[in-house]
């Protein structure tokens, strides 16, 4: 009869990498879905994390309805709304970085942010349109 087995030696395996920056949006929202779908596109070296808030069990790191109210994402562990999510987004996509390193800039971030809050009041007529 043999003895015990000797241990098997401990490899070192690295933890998947973790997104640059991590998404989240409404998949019930034909907009999101077709915005989402084009920047899955762009993401080539996958460096966003995207995370559909519909499932009841979908990670969500703050109030659900308000998350899918506007637009967030995290990058270095900070949590972002509206135009400075997209901004966020935009600079982990090599092609549109440019535009996400210009929205550190106050006065485009306000720009951008206004734009987003006149999109948000016609989003509901929009998502009619393509369902």
């Amino acid at each position: 009869m043999a003895g015990p087995l000797p241990p098997l030696p401990m490899l070192d395996v690295a933890a998947p990498p973790q997104p640059a920056v991590t998404v989240w949006y409404d998949g019930t929202c034909p907009l999101c879905l077709r915005e989402i779908a084009l920047m899955r596109r762009l993401d080539r070296a996958g460096r966003i994390g995207f995370i559909d808030l519909t499932p009841p069990d979908a990670a969500c790191p703050t109030d659900r309805q308000l998350m899918l109210e506007r637009f967030h994402a995290r990058e270095n562990g900070v949590l972002l709304s509206g135009a400075a999510a997209f901004a966020a987004m935009w600079r982990a996509i090599p092609a549109l970085r440019p535009l996400g390193l210009a929205a550190r800039q106050p006065a485009v971030l306000w720009l951008l942010e206004r734009t987003y809050r006149a999109f948000l009041k016609i989003r509901p007529l929009l998502q009619d349109l393509l369902r």
